[in-house]
């Protein structure tokens, strides 16, 4: 008896493999092995759905003030996409999001443990706080909707934030050279390119990511093909270090060689090989060449020799920078509780501590900020293995990974515990983790 050309089953009376498939299985469904459909056809709420992810990270970029506007599109995704069921939760997930929540819970705790003397407002701490569970809840989200389909929505991110780094890069040199009225003020922030962001040392390491894309594109795809997407990360890089943040450049650096180790060890071929060290080594001299021509200016080269120090003046001494960092090991080392989050800051010293790490535990406890320490080893450790497995969206991880290793080590010199793409950044590993073999099919 043969089967009707157009008779299409219901996917959810499919086995499991064949509703991944698309096909079905005759040994397990006792039907004729020829398939019955491509795909399953997907509803005006799921392209709708995935629309409004990339208009929320295509507008990432966009942080003149807060709560910017990824804010309220975020808040509506960890709405929509779980309805719609654009989240796949594995146990490692489900770990992932507990272990956040104990980070939060710590922040909580901290709370009650704030000095009663000369507090930053109970309102303002229990606002960060809440903004740091947000963001946590936010990176699992988006770790799930990666895992609902890994390569798909990981490229949908990439190409999103991509375009966001773009409009802010290019913004960011508008006002850097004064291309019309009023744009040095909007754009530059004491002489640094900020683009669409508050702070330029923000602003310089959002676009690494997406720099790393770019020179991902360019080993993986034949040569008439790259010349746009080099394009693309020449005009990053000069944005970020016209930014002149010593951490952007140490990312970017990090970032690229990490990404250029682990890409050649887990090559599939000899030849492969030698076209990445080739391809690489052509991206890395145009990028160093659009650096010699612009301290050819005399504005870029004068900052740039300030900059470019390994210390500056505020560095040293006790309220510097490490004399704050020698405040907080102190301070952590007798309050296992915490002090309550913009605490140190606005009581024993002129400014935050300049190491997320130091951060997390005045934050939240020596139990939230732990936990925090093990998130970050445990993405490193685990994403480094999963680094060396050949998968499908193996390509896509390193682009990833590679980037959240150069963050991660600049926690130690910057606070990072509200910046949006570092928890994007997480979740994207854990994401691409939880479902190493699916092939997207």
């Amino acid at each position: 008896m043969t089967m009707p050309a157009q008779f299409v089953l219901p996917a959810s009376a499919l086995p499991a493999p064949a509703r991944r498939t698309g096909r079905i299985d005759a040994r397990r469904s006792g039907l004729p092995a020829a398939p019955l459909t491509a795909d399953v056809p997907r509803s005006l709420a799921h392209w709708l759905c995935l629309a409004a992810v990339y208009l929320t990270i295509a507008t990432s970029g966009v942080v003149f003030s807060e709560p910017a506007p990824v804010d309220v599109l975020t808040m509506g995704l960890l709405v929509l996409l779980p309805v719609v069921g654009l989240l796949h939760v594995t146990p490692s997930l489900a770990l992932y999001l507990a272990l956040w929540l104990v980070v939060g819970a710590g922040g909580l705790f901290s709370i009650a443990a704030m000095p009663a003397v000369d507090d930053p407002g109970l309102g303002k701490v229990v606002t960060f706080t809440a903004v740091s569970i947000y963001l946590s809840v936010a990176s699992f989200t988006f770790a799930a909707f990666i895992a609902k389909a890994p390569r798909r929505h990981a490229s949908l991110i990439l190409s999103a934030w991509t375009l966001a780094a773009i409009i802010a890069a290019t913004t960011a040199l508008a006002g850097y050279v004064s291309a019309f009225p009023g744009a040095y003020d909007l754009f530059t922030k004491f002489g640094r390119a900020a683009g669409t962001f508050k702070d330029p040392n923000v602003f310089g390491p959002f676009l690494v990511g997406p720099i790393v894309y770019m020179l991902h594109l360019v080993v993986n795809r034949p040569l008439e093909r790259a010349l746009l997407p080099l394009a693309v990360a020449g005009v990053l890089a000069l944005a970020l270090l016209l930014s002149f943040s010593r951490g952007a450049w140490f990312v970017l650096a990090v970032a690229i060689l990490a990404y250029g180790w682990l890409a050649y060890v887990t090559t599939p071929s000899r030849l492969a090989g030698e076209r990445i060290v080739a391809l690489l080594t052509i991206g890395i001299a145009i990028l160093a060449g659009l650096v010699a021509i612009a301290l050819q200016f005399d504005a870029v080269s004068g900052l740039m020799s300030e900059r470019a120090s390994l210390s500056q003046s505020y560095d040293y001494g006790p309220e510097g920078r490490f004399g704050g960092q020698a405040k907080a090991i102190d301070l952590i080392a007798h309050n296992p509780l915490g002090i309550g989050a913009l605490v140190f800051g606005r009581v024993y010293h002129a400014e935050e501590a300049h190491n997320v790490y130091l951060s997390m535990l005045l934050n939240a406890g020596w139990l939230g900020g732990g936990v925090y320490w093990l998130l970050v080893l445990a993405t490193i450790g685990y994403g480094f293995r999963h680094a060396l497995q050949r998968l499908p969206s193996q390509p896509l991880f390193l682009v990833v990974y590679a980037t959240f290793l150069a963050q991660a080590l600049e926690g130690f010199i910057i606070d990072t515990d509200h910046w949006r793409h570092f928890y994007l950044l997480m979740g994207m590993v854990w994401g691409l983790m939880a479902r190493p073999h699916d092939a997207d099919t």
